[in-house]
């Protein structure tokens, strides 16, 4: 299985895990986070995201999803990414997160990363009075 590790500012990483657990009903096995809080060693954070990324492998490649590209948890990330075992993905959101622990049994970790990127981008609308009327019927 598919380790997914959710790194990002603030208690983000949390929340979307516990939004994530809400919606299907228990804690996914396998999903952890790293919340990157205040001003912390950058040495220090590379060692705590090395020992969860240790954590979580289980042979089959590890996902990481971060909130913005360029920001201190995509940085750090940078410095551990190995092609097709480690792979990282920025712009998490729910529905992305929701994808990735959905597939992640039944694709390997690339094509996993395409249909997670997809999805996240999908799932991006504009709230129109059309669509409410399509999804709520008023």
């Amino acid at each position: 299985m598919i380790g997914i590790l959710i790194v990002a500012h603030g208690s983000l990483a949390d929340s979307l895990v516990e939004c994530a657990t809400h919606v299907l009903g228990e804690h996914p096995r396998g999903l952890a986070t790293l919340d990157f809080i205040g001003h912390a060693d950058p040495d220090e954070r590379q060692k705590a995201l090395q020992a969860q990324l240790a954590e979580l492998d289980e042979g089959d490649g590890i996902l990481v999803l971060t909130d913005v590209y360029g920001a201190t948890p995509s940085n750090t990330l940078c410095r551990l990414l190995e092609p097709a075992h480690i792979e990282g993905v920025s712009g998490v959101n729910l529905p992305m997160l929701l994808k990735a622990l959905n597939y992640r049994e039944s694709l390997p970790l690339l094509q996993l990363v395409e249909r997670i990127v997809e999805g996240g981008r999908n799932s991006i609308n504009h709230i129109s009075e059309t669509m409410c009327h399509a999804a709520t019927g008023r």
